[in-house]
């Protein structure tokens, strides 16, 4: 099933959804660093890391929508992109949790409390949860996927 919303050839929500996936990941592994070595620097860095992984999920979720409403009811796709965009809206809320708890902690380098970091790391176990949905959604189901694909066939800049 070929993606709705595509740019140039290529399905919008595929390429949006490393932002989020990427920097929320990264906040948390600067979340680590920061408890093993107590640098309030590296708070501060996984404080903006998850905005910008927040405001990425924003952007990529509208058009993950518009795929998930093309995709035939009754199909197993169907089902597993609904879990997938049901399971990220979770992930993001989780990291606004995060956030704000961190926002909110009177702190200039954004510490995170014991609850923030919780959040976001079951926000990231979600996440890869997810994110596997959002594999098998394209890899195995061909969601997304050109209808025309296939080893031989010609790509998008040869006209």
């Amino acid at each position: 099933m070929e993606s709705r919303a595509k740019l140039f050839g290529h399905p919008i929500h595929q390429m949006l959804i490393v932002f989020p996936l990427g920097l929320l990941a990264t906040g948390v592994a600067f979340d680590v660093i920061y408890l093993i070595w107590g640098d309030p620097t590296m708070s501060t860095v996984a404080f903006y890391m998850i905005a910008a992984g927040i405001i990425g999920g924003f952007l990529a979720a509208p058009f993950g929508l518009i795929d998930w409403v093309a995709i035939p009811s009754g199909t197993p796709a169907k089902s597993i992109g609904l879990m997938h965009g049901l399971g990220n809206v979770v992930v993001l809320l989780l990291f606004i949790g995060s956030w704000w708890l961190r926002y909110s902690s009177g702190s200039s380098n954004y510490i995170p409390w014991t609850s923030a970091l919780a959040l976001s790391f079951v926000g990231t176990a979600l996440a890869l949860v997810t994110g596997w949905m959002g594999g098998e959604l394209v890899g195995r189901l061909g969601v997304g996927v050109d209808d025309g694909a296939n080893l031989d066939a010609p790509n998008s800049m040869s006209g």
